[in-house]
């Protein structure tokens, strides 16, 4: 009879798990009359003709041998660049929204229904390639057109494109909304931020033919093409001006928090990876909440089909036993993961934004000529590493923030449970003596190992250190004082040291791997110890990338080459993408002669009356003119200052000591 119900309660068992599976596996077909999969192959052809129109528009700034050979082209069909990832600061936020809409289009290259066909295991490595390039191909009038230089056309054609993709993205997405993770709205929470950005990039469409149309009707005027933007003259001009003696007291959220600055502006390569991390996020904690539910929902039901076979089995008390300790662990971890899942999606959030201040802490620090934050042996980085971290630094940034989600959520899911079973239940069961007991004991051992560190420093601070060389001195010097009695302290001590290290080096590895894990997606800061920073590619990425920013939109450089671009008699009409080829306004060897007269008038200020026309005009007897007193008085006192600060460096030789290399 027993065998009967056992193998009755298995059959029922079996079938469960069977549904189950195949509950989840089956996706509700739900008929729109549109696919986006076939409309996202569909949408290739209109891409490609809307390239290939603005490409027409172009002309190449550099003639080919196929111009000779078909000369009615006129240098037409030129390379049409997406987006500048390093110089340009013009429509960083249009083109982070249009990494935004491209990112619901990358989901797809991961699902079965992108491939059509059938495809082998090792063949689906170049089918996601032909897919990537796809989407890329795709989403490429969006960045085309905002980077064209021919607004007007960008700005119709960029209309047309995003209206056709709002449009069947809503209607797929109001035609068929419900779903069995999130209930009847799924589609819509999901799609929203494409949606969201879908419809920006249409204002900014409108907002681009408009100001065309006003410019063509001579009713606004054009912005002037510079090299610089106004926001680096205006950095350059901080500069040069003068400190004031007594600043502002800055407030408590600029000196902890964030300090805006108005003179720095972010690259859209930093602004589109901040867009994409963000609604990256936001559709991995969407997915993580459903999935979890339907985990433990799947966990609840293999539970009840447990019980009902101990039920149905008198000979397993054992069994039993385990049951309520079994609910009372589904439901701890059901709430601990919902409670971590709110936090870990805070915590990332708050690492995207972080990124963005540390990015411009680097980059000022650079344009101040301060390295020291930089390990010593990135100081000197190869320019292809500098340059193809550029290339990697979006994707690694992106992945990076999407696994340091994942893993620090279970990473507060272990506190979280750590919490509930240490603190939470003996509460709730009534053994609050003994949590209170086992936790005075475990604080009470930490508190004395704490006491006697200190006390040992105490001791060493007292003891044995000599006197203060001066009362307004901080600190005792670094002087051995009673060194009879430090070499018996040093001797007693020692045995406890040797206990008290084995506890630490046990701590040492656990503060490494939390720390390791809770700041895993920050990209700006190594997790690797110091002299092993190479190993940690990120970070490797990430010093690439701000010396490959600051070599090329330092705002002292660019102003620079902007006044000898302005200055030159000769201006060309060159694109952004050209270099500097302008001819200077005098030969070059008078220029370096002049720089090295300016240079030694410079650092020998009594030259400065030996110039010849200064004898000229003192030993002149037709017409005298002596020279201007003022110029006199100030050479001379600048030849003063110059034999008073030559005197002074007179110092007796310097020793320079190499510290060691780390091992």
């Amino acid at each position: 009879m027993i065998r009967n119900q056992v193998e009755h309660v298995s059959q029922r068992f079996k079938s469960n798990v069977t549904t189950c599976f195949s509950s989840v596996a089956k996706v509700q077909d739900c008929q729109s009359g549109i696919s986006m999969e076939l409309f996202l192959h569909l949408s290739l052809v209109p891409a490609l003709l809307i390239v290939g129109v603005l490409s027409f528009l172009q002309k190449r700034a550099q003639r080919l041998a196929i111009d000779h050979r078909l000369p009615f082209l006129g240098g037409r069909f030129a390379i049409v660049v997406p987006l500048d990832t390093i110089g340009s600061l013009s429509n960083r936020w249009s083109y982070g929204f249009a990494f935004g809409a491209v990112s619901s289009s990358v989901l797809l290259l991961f699902s079965d229904q992108y491939i059509p066909f059938t495809v082998p295991p090792w063949a689906r490595s170049i089918v996601y390639l032909v897919g990537a390039l796809e989407v890329g191909l795709v989403y490429l009038p969006f960045f085309a057109c905002l980077s064209t230089p021919f607004r007007a056309a960008g700005a119709v054609l960029g209309i047309l494109y995003s209206l056709s993709w709002i449009i069947v993205t809503v209607w797929d997405t109001f035609t068929c909304p419900d779903g069995k993770m999130l209930g009847k709205y799924q589609k819509l929470i999901i799609q929203l931020p494409c949606i969201l950005s879908l419809i920006f990039l249409l204002g900014r469409f409108v907002y681009i033919l408009v100001k065309a149309v006003r410019i063509h009707l001579q009713v606004q005027q054009e912005d002037p093409e510079e090299l610089t933007e106004q926001h680096q003259v205006q950095h350059v001009k901080r500069l040069l001006r003068k400190t004031p003696a007594h600043s502002q007291p800055r407030s408590w959220f600029r000196s902890k928090v964030y300090e805006w600055d108005p003179y720095f502006k972010f690259p859209n390569r930093i602004i589109g990876t901040a867009i994409i991390s963000l609604i990256g996020l936001y559709t991995m904690t969407l997915a993580d909440y459903s999935l979890s539910n339907v985990a433990f929902d799947k966990v609840d039901g293999w539970k009840d089909t447990l019980k009902q076979l101990v039920t149905a089995c008198n000979q397993t008390e054992h069994l039993g036993a385990m049951i309520p300790q079994l609910e009372e662990f589904i439901y701890v971890a059901r709430k601990s993961w919902l409670a971590t899942t709110i936090f870990a999606s805070l915590n990332s959030v708050a690492y995207c934004f972080h990124v963005l201040a540390c990015y411009r802490k680097h980059l000022q620090r650079l344009w101040k000529g301060q390295k020291g934050f930089i390990p010593e042996k990135f100081h000197n980085i190869r320019s292809a590493v500098s340059v193809a971290s550029i290339a990697r630094y979006s994707g690694w940034q992106i992945a990076f923030t999407l696994w340091g989600y994942l893993i620090v959520h279970f990473v507060h899911f272990l506190f979280a449970l750590l919490l509930v079973y240490v603190l939470v239940l003996p509460i709730q069961h009534g053994r609050t003596l003994t949590m209170v007991t086992n936790l005075g004991i475990i604080l009470l051992t930490i508190s004395l190992v704490i006491a006697l560190v200190i006390l040992q420093i105490v001791l060493v601070q007292i003891f044995f250190l000599q006197d203060k060389m001066s009362p307004t001195d901080k600190d005792k010097p670094l002087a051995l004082n009673n060194r009879k009695a430090f070499h018996c302290f040093n001797y007693f001590f020692f045995f406890y040291n040797v206990v008290m290290g084995i506890s630490n080096c046990i701590l040492r590895l656990l503060c490494s791997i939390v720390v390791g894990t809770w700041l895993v997606s920050r990209i700006d800061r190594s997790i690797m110890q110091r002299g092993y920073e190479n190993m940690d590619a990120g970070y490797s990425t990430w010093i690439g990338m701000i010396f490959a920013d600051h070599y090329h939109s330092n705002p002292v450089m660019m102003c620079f080459c902007q006044l000898l671009v302005s200055n030159s008699q000769e201006k060309h009409t060159a694109s952004a993408y050209s270099t500097f080829s302008n001819m200077p306004s005098e030969s070059p060897v008078n220029a370096r002669r002049r720089w090295m007269l300016f240079y030694t008038l410079l650092r020998n200020p009594h030259l400065i009356l030996l110039r010849k026309h200064h004898l000229s005009s003192s030993s002149s007897l037709h017409a005298p003119s002596p020279p201007q007193p003022d110029t006199v008085v100030q050479a001379r006192v600048m030849a003063f200052k110059t034999q008073s600060r030559q005197a002074e460096s007179q110092s007796p030789p310097e020793i320079i000591v190499t510290p060691a290399q780390d091992c």
